[in-house]
C-alpha cells in the first residue's frame, strides 16, 4: 500500500508541469460566459479572457496596483490577453468596456 501511494505520489509531481494554467476567480465586470485565466513566467505574467459568450464584446484585462490593458473587441471563442511584468501586480480578471 505504502509503495502503491509513493508511486502515486511521484506520478503526480511528474504530471504537475503539463497541468492547464491556473484559473482566476473573475473579479471585474464580465459577464460569466467569459473564462478568464492566468499564467506565470520568471520575468512576466500573462492575463487571459476567453469569450464564451455566443456574442462579440469590448473587454478589458483588469490589473491591480497599475494600468489595465487595452479595450478589445473580442469575438465569441475568441481570447484577449495583456502582459505585465511580475512583481506586485495582481491579475484581478476582465471587464466590459
Amino acid at each position: 500500500m505504502r509503495r502503491a501511494l509513493t508511486g502515486l505520489a511521484l506520478a503526480c509531481c511528474a504530471l504537475a508541469p503539463a497541468l492547464p494554467a491556473q484559473a482566476a476567480v473573475p473579479a471585474g465586470n464580465a459577464p460569466s460566459c467569459v473564462v478568464v485565466w492566468q499564467t506565470a513566467g520568471t520575468i512576466t505574467k500573462t492575463g487571459y479572457a476567453r469569450n464564451d459568450c455566443g456574442q462579440t464584446l469590448r473587454l478589458k484585462i483588469i490589473w491591480a496596483r497599475g494600468t489595465d490593458g487595452d479595450c478589445r473587441t473580442v469575438e465569441s471563442g475568441g481570447t484577449i490577453w495583456s502582459k505585465v511584468a511580475r512583481g506586485v501586480r495582481t491579475f484581478d480578471g476582465a471587464s466590459s468596456c
